[in-house]
This record gives C-alpha cells, sequence and structure tokens, in this order.
C-alpha cells in the first residue's frame, strides 16, 4: 500500500505527457489524457527504500532487473523525462563533484570499453566506431555513415602531408589509420582502454603504418609534447572528461597543440546544466558528464581557443543509435552466450533510450573546429570541407 502511494505522489509531479501504469495487482493509473503513449508495467512491488532514490534509476534498474516493462514509445518516454528534468532541476544548484583521478578515470573507462573487443564487434560495423556516424544519404549503411563520419571530420580539419595529428581517444584506430592513409600526416592516437589499444595497434600493423601511426596505451593528462602538433582530433571522449577536469583538458589540449594550431572537437552535449544521470552514472558511464554548449564555448574561451564551426549532428546520433539497437537485438544469441539477462536489458534500455533522448533533444552532439589562439592565415570560408 505504501509503495504504491509513493509511487503514485512520484508520478503525479510528471504532469506532462499521456501515460498509463499498470501496478502488480493490476491497478490501473492514467496519467495526462488518452490515448496513452506509452505504459509503465510493475510486475512487482519496489521496496520502499529504493523509492526515495534517484527515479530514473530505481526505474531503470527494476527494468534490468524484469520487474518493470515498457511498452510504447521511448520518444514519448524521454519527452516526458526531459520536460520533468527541465523544469524541476534546472535552477537547482549543483553538488560539488570531486577531481577525476585518472586512477578513477581508466577504471570508469575500463568498466564499458573493455567488455571485449568481441562484445563490440557483434554490433557495431567493421570499423567498430563506437560514437555519431553521418549520414550523407538516409540509405546510408551504417558502415558507409561512419566512414562518411571519419572522412567529413578530417576534411574539417585541413590536413596537410607531413602535419602532426594528435588523436584522442583514437578508440579502435580507424580515423588514425584513414588520416595517415589519406592525408600523409604523422599520427599519435592515445586510449586508455586496453581492448582498444590491442587492436588499435593490430590494425595499425595490418595496414602497415607503423612508421606513421603510432598507437599509445596513455591518459591524455600524461601526454609531454609541448607546442609539438599542428592539429588535434578527438571523437566521443570529452564525455568521460568529468565536470572538474574540463579546464584541464583544454589546459592539456593548448601545451601539445602549435599556436595557430587546430582541433576538431566531436562531443555529445547536455541542453541543460546539472546531474548526470544516476542509471547512466551507475551502470553505463561511470564519472562521465555531458557538460552544456553554454559551458563548452566558455571553457574554451578562458584558454584562449577560437571558434571556427559549430555543427550539430543530433538527429545522425539518433540514427545512429536505432541502427545499434537494431544490430544489438539482431545478435542477442550470441550475447547470451556471454552475458545474462539483465545485461541484455541494461543495453536495449541504453541505447533505444539515448536514441530518444537525442530525438527529444535533451541531448545533443556537436562538433567543433577551433583554433589555439588566433590564425589569420586559414581559408577564408569552409568550401574546402564539401569539395
Amino acid at each position: 500500500m505504501f509503495e504504491k502511494k509513493l509511487i503514485k505522489k512520484i508520478l503525479s509531479k510528471w504532469n506532462y505527457g499521456d501515460f498509463k501504469v499498470i501496478f502488480w495487482d493490476n491497478e490501473e493509473l492514467i496519467i495526462g489524457k488518452k490515448p496513452s503513449q506509452f505504459t509503465l508495467i510493475f510486475k512487482e512491488k519496489i521496496p520502499l527504500f529504493d523509492l526515495f532514490n534517484d527515479t530514473s534509476l530505481v526505474f531503470a534498474k527494476h527494468y534490468m532487473e524484469s520487474k518493470l516493462d515498457i511498452e510504447g514509445n521511448y520518444d514519448e518516454i524521454a519527452r516526458v523525462l526531459y520536460y520533468f528534468s527541465n523544469k524541476h532541476f534546472l535552477k537547482n544548484k549543483e553538488d560539488a563533484l570531486s577531481k577525476i583521478t585518472q586512477k578513477q578515470e581508466s577504471k570508469n573507462i575500463k568498466s564499458h570499453y573493455d567488455l571485449g573487443n568481441d562484445f563490440y564487434k557483434l554490433w557495431l560495423d567493421e570499423t567498430m566506431s563506437y560514437s555519431c556516424a553521418y549520414f550523407k544519404n538516409p540509405n546510408d549503411t551504417l558502415y558507409q555513415a561512419q566512414i562518411n563520419k571519419i572522412n567529413h571530420t578530417l576534411k574539417k580539419l585541413d590536413l596537410k602531408k607531413g602535419e602532426k595529428l594528435l588523436d584522442i581517444g583514437c578508440g579502435w584506430g580507424w580515423l588514425s589509420i584513414m588520416a595517415a592513409q589519406q592525408y600523409g600526416v604523422n599520427v599519435v592516437g592515445v586510449t586508455i582502454s586496453e581492448e582498444q589499444y590491442k587492436k588499435a595497434k593490430e590494425r595499425v600493423k595490418e595496414f602497415n603504418l607503423e612508421d606513421k601511426v603510432e598507437i599509445r596505451l596513455q591518459n591524455y593528462q600524461d601526454l609531454e609534447f609541448e607546442n609539438y602538433f599542428d592539429k588535434v582530433v578527438s571523437v566521443g571522449m570529452f564525455e568521460h572528461v568529468g565536470k572538474e577536469n574540463l579546464g584541464l583538458y583544454f589546459m592539456k589540449v593548448k601545451q601539445v597543440l602549435k599556436p595557430g594550431g587546430m582541433m576538431l572537437l566531436h562531443s555529445i552535449l547536455s541542453m541543460f546544466e546539472g546531474k548526470t544521470n544516476a542509471w547512466i552514472d551507475q551502470y553505463i558511464f561511470p564519472g562521465g558528464y555531458l557538460p552544456s554548449l553554454r559551458e563548452v564555448i566558455s571553457i574554451m574561451s578562458e584558454w584562449d581557443f577560437h571558434l571556427l564551426l559549430a555543427e550539430s549532428l543530433r538527429i545522425h546520433y539518433a540514427k545512429t543509435l536505432d541502427m545499434w539497437s537494431q544490430n544489438f537485438n539482431q545478435v542477442l544469441p550470441q550475447v547470451r552466450e556471454k552475458y545474462d539477462e539483465k545485461f541484455i536489458r541494461m543495453w536495449d534500455l541504453y541505447l533505444r533510450s539515448c536514441a530518444s533522448a537525442f530525438r527529444v533533444g535533451s541531448v545533443d552532439l556537436f562538433q567543433f573546429l577551433i583554433t589555439k589562439e588566433i590564425n589569420n592565415e586559414l581559408s577564408l570560408t569552409k568550401e574546402y570541407i564539401y569539395k
């Protein structure tokens, strides 16, 4: 009785959207108007103590444990959560966050990226690119869209033969390899994921690029270069830096980049500032933080970086996640050989809910093209990107 009353009280604050709740005793609660856009089905009671925790964490945890089912439109769920969070938490003061140490950052990365190359190979494309793809055509395959993304990213940097490129968070190495192959640049790629490091090293060797591409198992904080690189690229890594280390990140990029050097930063951003989603923080990306557009622009300026171009790829990421979700669900028999049902429901919820979050606009994906200090020698237009 108390559990149900507390759930009703929590949901009464979600005074937005049209959805239905079915409790463990088959009682139904209608929020908003009919027809309902989605349904929350509680298969059993949620312990009273759990209900005093973060709502998203409680519901997602019980979904993972098959104690809660979700039916209907995930975009509508994301829209309700976004509206609720925006209205109720936007003006709240943030709790002080401790600085993320290198040891903790390494542990956080391992919990996600070191699940094993065999796992990611099951549902990523052939490049094993685990970041937003770029769809020039709605019918592009995931592989083609990931190649498009890499080409689009490298074109923005206007690379010249012989230049030195730093790839922060190089993943499984495909961008570093293509940069060396297509532009003749010398690349240093860094990652703190041992699984990514091993696979990226293998790929470099397969393409006989050991003289052009160096892959390091190294934290960006430990980079020792001074005014060395002509260009820097970072795709899908900035989200793991942590709120307290945003300034440190740009300080380090400024250290390694030549005056006037160019950087391409590719990162997910949140539309409003606040705490990281509790479920995502505990189960998916521990220690991660999605800064707002305002935060990123402000910190860039503080470290004397100048913005040349900002492009949103929000819908591209929603489409990417949809394709990952489809791929993931097509290989469930293979996933079940390695992981239990709780893990499968967690990843299914993660991929589907993130796709919806991009569609409703609670998060965005930006590519920023910036320079260290002023550079008056750059192309007057950005036409070179699309030639």
